[in-house]
């Protein structure tokens, strides 16, 4: 779109999202009230279903890809398409970290322009703006060059290690993803960067003996484990990035038997993929130096890092631009965890953190700032409506 164009489409955008907030904000109501935690497969489906009937009523095909241990996904496109288009994937995700019932002491409600509520900022508003932005484009008539296909999982908040296969897929196929998980931080930043996430589990195991009448014959584990924890810290480096953190140990029988089995749950968070391989190498060569003791080492980096790529910059900037037209100040940021825009930024242009201004996620005080709601919703459209992106090797060799 020229500059113009973006100019005179931004604003009537911005009018109809502005025309349309109040009938919004009561479709996210719904949904937040729908409590959907990861670990409960059946909470998901009223949720499912209402985006099901959404997606239908604005013209696309909709297929619910049933789940073995998730409550499933949704997987949707327009009816009709031109196939010659490329396409552009939304993400998101339908499940909270909320557990059934939490609605009784933490209910839905709106102060001062806030809206509060479990799941409402991670990331139920995002739903709702994905759907409101292609009925806004219906409405006016606005030609999308790229075809939106929609992939919702109800497993993201423990990995998506199920929905993860049909991501890869969808994101190969894709020109460009835009995941609709929250902003970062009160000011709304894009995540242009996340870390990778891994979890290892490193399981010492020895020999049991009484720790009174023959201590010699034994060979602890607990002490084994100790030197283990000490050697995982010292990984850590704040300046790249890289932070590792022993979240769980166990073991042990008893006070006065020297402990055969102990094992530690590690969290590692890195911003590189050169890092997340130097981090697995390192974990996995941890020795033991306690005799008669052996280690058993489990786990990886399962999330890769979604690192500021080229095509990612280049996508960063294409919005930057539009938000300009909005006359909003955008701004990027690096997240901490992980979401599965870092599996989409493995293949193709990725910006994350389209969903809702607030804050929050997975706290007792989660919430959504309405007031930044149309002019969201507009930037997500204005993104839709984007050119696609060009690889800056192509861009520059012209083949």
């Amino acid at each position: 779109m020229t500059e113009t164009l973006n100019r005179t489409t931004a604003a009537q955008l911005l009018s109809w999202m502005q025309e349309h907030r109040h009938e919004q904000v009561q479709f996210i109501e719904r949904l937040v009230r729908m409590e959907s935690p990861t670990d409960v497969p059946a909470s998901q489906q009223p949720v499912l279903q209402l985006l099901a009937e959404s997606l239908s009523a604005l013209g696309y095909c909709v297929r619910k890809i049933p789940g073995r241990t998730s409550g499933g996904h949704l997987f949707a496109r327009p009816a009709r398409r031109d196939k010659n288009k490329l396409l552009q994937l939304l993400l998101g995700h339908c499940d909270t970290v909320w557990s059934l019932g939490t609605l009784e002491d933490m209910p839905v409600r709106i102060e001062d322009g806030i809206l509060y509520g479990p799941g409402v900022y991670d990331m139920k508003t995002g739903l709702a703006q994905m759907l409101f932005a292609i009925r806004a484009m219906q409405e006016l008539s606005l030609e999308l060059p790229l075809t939106p296909v929609i992939f919702i999982n109800s497993d993201e908040e423990t990995g998506s290690h199920e929905s993860s296969r049909y991501i890869h897929r969808l994101a190969r196929l894709a020109n460009r993803s835009l995941v609709m998980e929250p902003s970062l931080g009160p000011i709304g930043r894009l995540k242009t960067a996340r870390k990778g996430v891994g979890r290892f589990t490193i399981t010492a195991k020895g020999k049991a003996a009484h720790a009174g009448l023959n201590p010699e014959a034994g060979a602890s584990a607990i002490l084994e484990l100790s030197h283990v924890i000490q050697t995982l810290f010292a990984l850590n480096d704040v300046e790249k990035g890289i932070t590792i953190n022993v979240g769980m140990i166990d073991g042990g029988l008893r006070a006065n038997v020297v402990a055969p089995v102990s094992s530690a749950v590690t969290d590692v968070r890195v911003l590189t993929h050169d890092d997340a391989r130097a981090i697995e190498r390192a974990i996995h060569a941890i020795q033991p130096i306690t005799p008669g003791v052996s280690l058993e080492i489990e786990g990886k980096i399962g999330r890769p890092p979604m690192e500021k790529t080229p095509a990612n910059q280049q996508f960063w900037n294409m919005a930057q631009n539009l938000a300009r037209q909005l006359r909003i100040d955008l701004q990027q940021g690096t997240a901490g965890g992980g979401s599965d825009g870092n599996t989409t930024s493995l293949y193709n242009a990725t910006l994350d953190g389209l969903g809702a201004v607030g804050d929050g996620a997975h706290a007792r005080h989660e919430q959504v700032d309405l007031n930044k709601l149309p002019e969201r919703g507009a930037l997500l459209a204005l993104l839709l409506l984007s050119p696609a992106v060009v690889p800056e090797a192509v861009a520059q060799t012209g083949t």
